[in-house]
């Protein structure tokens, strides 16, 4: 029968023999070595699971400590939790307990609503905790059983960061308010400051980071409102919320950021742009790039965090197929000329930019850039930054490029005619140029390029070719499944062309690696269009867009969407994935 003694070491070894996933010489010999500081500072399950013993009835299984942890859970009839920080309301789970009673017991409060509090515990047949939180909460208690060593982890990480808001909030200091804002409202005789070096207020940014980090976020949002602030996390191309914190330590969080990004603090009323050089847990370099800008309660902070691995990355790892991979190839090989990349912000252009010049810069060949501002730093590129207060604009940029003898130049974005023609004038003089511009669509690069007052002749010259992308969410991998499908609506994401509907798409129904989400990442889909002489024929005075999209499609480029259903018959995404960002656009 199962009592309070089955989570002790022996009593988990015992009920192991019992039923004969453990020989009966190993439990004695674990019993008998583990030494007193492993038996206080370890939960029995970790001891076990160190050992990395295989399963007795089942060689091919290792009792790891979430095969003990799910056994466990099942002896005892409750249900396994599974933590999820972003779903968890740290404030009001760690409210609720003192630290000290917490860890005394291995318990965690999980969930607290006004119907019930749910309780994640690491020993699940002892309950002496439960009447004196039943005095405290005077609501029903739902008990969970979790992994106790991410139970141990997540307790300290939860209990720290409070203690820190706690702490910074009573430390507030002496003199007038610093929250200048269009909507602050005057308590009076409250002081509303809070020391932009506190300890406190450093460990809750270091944690905000970490957390980031950890959680594989892309931007981290700091957004006053007029009681809290909000911090939100983009995961995937998604917002999440994870935490509010008052007011004033959302004010002392964002000087100190600024003071990390070497910002003016004193300055509140205009944006400003600044930088980040940190390490994860792991020891990799990542970049942080801060803007901030004024608002109605405050400066609102984000963080937009690049992955260390980019330059790393191949063509195939970003999501060009083959064949596109190929004519990219081909296109950045050319020695002169110009390449640009298109698309709306935040949809992977300067990843496939810097992806580029990493694969182009080969110990012989000087590759510069021009940039606003520099988003990653390498070194195997000479990169300058654009400095209006000094009128160093992307046009006088590219011309100073020019005279540092440079084989391949990279201009962050070309946004006005001045900077267009420095391009076509690089390019013309045996440059290879590599630029963005933002628009729907490859196509409409030429057009958007003619607004702006390039001579069609020049861009017939100079123009090698133009990508179009977009990012969409791939389906995770550990739940994905293959399932028939309404063929309608592949019709949809394809029509007016006619392809073939594959037999079956994948869909992911969600699970822990996922956060119940069905997608894990992102991958790109590319609108390949190399200039050929059919197309230059087509880019002149009197340029048509309709005509030169029917040409491009004509002489080989697929389009977004065509670009996506790829992606979907290889079971890399799902219809309604690329649909929100290459819906149809073409007349055929």
């Amino acid at each position: 029968m199962l009592n309070k003694k089955v989570c002790s070491l022996e009593g988990i070894l015992e009920l192991l023999v019992a039923e004969k996933l453990v020989e009966p010489d190993k439990a004695s010999m674990v019993s008998s070595l583990v030494s007193e500081q492993d038996r206080k500072n370890l939960h029995p399950l970790e001891i076990i699971a160190r050992r990395q013993w295989v399963n007795e009835s089942q060689p091919d299984q290792v009792l790891s400590l979430e095969f003990l942890t799910n056994w466990i859970a099942g002896l005892s009839g409750l249900t396994r939790y599974y933590f999820d920080p972003l779903k968890m309301d740290v404030s009001a789970c760690t409210s609720i307990i003192s630290y000290a009673y917490a860890s005394r017991f291995g318990i965690l409060p999980v969930k607290v609503s006004d119907a019930e509090v749910t309780i994640a515990v690491s020993d699940p047949f002892q309950f002496e905790w439960k009447d004196e939180i039943d005095r405290i909460v005077n609501r029903p208690i739902e008990t969970v059983f979790a992994n106790p060593l991410e139970l141990k982890s997540y307790s300290l990480e939860f209990y720290s960061i409070s203690r820190a808001m706690d702490s910074a909030g009573a430390n507030q200091t002496k003199g007038p308010s610093t929250l200048q804002n269009l909507e602050q409202l005057i308590q009076l005789g409250k002081v509303d400051s809070v020391d932009a070096d506190d300890q406190h207020i450093v460990s809750i940014v270091d944690w905000l980071m970490q957390y980031a980090f950890s959680q594989r976020a892309s931007d981290i949002h700091i957004e006053p409102r007029r009681e809290q602030g909000n911090v939100r996390f983009r995961i995937d191309g998604v917002m999440h919320q994870v935490y509010e914190i008052p007011a004033n330590i959302t004010a002392a969080v964002v000087s100190r950021i600024k003071i990390m990004g070497r910002l003016d603090v004193a300055e509140k009323r205009k944006p400003q742009d600044g930088r980040i050089k940190t390490r994860s847990p792991e020891g990799a370099e990542i970049e942080l790039r801060l803007s901030s800008m004024p608002t109605a309660f405050g400066e609102k902070l984000v963080l937009r965090i690049f992955d260390p691995e980019v330059l790393v990355k191949n063509f195939s790892a970003l999501g060009l197929e083959k064949k596109e991979s190929d004519i990219w190839n081909h296109m950045i090989e050319k020695p002169h000329g110009i390449i640009l990349v298109t698309g709306p912000t935040g949809s992977g252009k300067t990843t496939t930019l810097y992806t580029s010049l990493k694969h182009l810069a080969r110990p012989e060949v000087n590759v510069c850039t021009i940039e606003d501002p520099i988003e990653l730093v390498e070194t195997s590129f000479n990169q300058m930054q654009v400095q209006h207060n000094i009128e160093l604009d992307f046009a006088s940029g590219v011309k100073t490029l020019l005279r540092q003898d440079p084989d391949i130049i990279m201009i962050g974005e070309i946004r006005d005619r001045e900077t267009a023609e420095m391009a076509v004038q690089a390019a013309l003089t045996g440059h290879l140029v590599l630029s963005t511009l933002h628009t729907n669509d490859a196509p409409s690069a030429i057009a958007r390029l003619t607004e702006i007052g390039v001579p069609p002749y020049l861009i017939s010259a100079t123009l090698i070719g133009v990508v179009a992308q977009r990012l969409v969410r791939t389906l995770c991998p550990h739940c994905k499944k293959s399932h028939d499908f309404d063929k309608q609506e592949w019709e949809s994401l394809i029509r007016p062309w006619k392809t073939t509907a594959p037999d079956i798409i994948s869909h992911a129904e969600g699970c822990l690696e996922c956060r119940q989400t069905g997608f894990k990442g992102r991958i790109g889909i590319y609108e390949m269009m190399p200039i050929n002489d059919e197309l230059k024929q087509d880019i002149g005075l009197n340029f048509d867009l309709a005509q030169f999209r029917k040409t491009a499609i004509k002489t080989g480029m697929k389009p977004l969407n065509l670009a996506g259903a790829q992606k979907v018959a290889r079971g890399l995404t799902t219809i309604g994935e690329v649909l929100k960002v290459a819906p149809p656009r073409y007349d055929g």
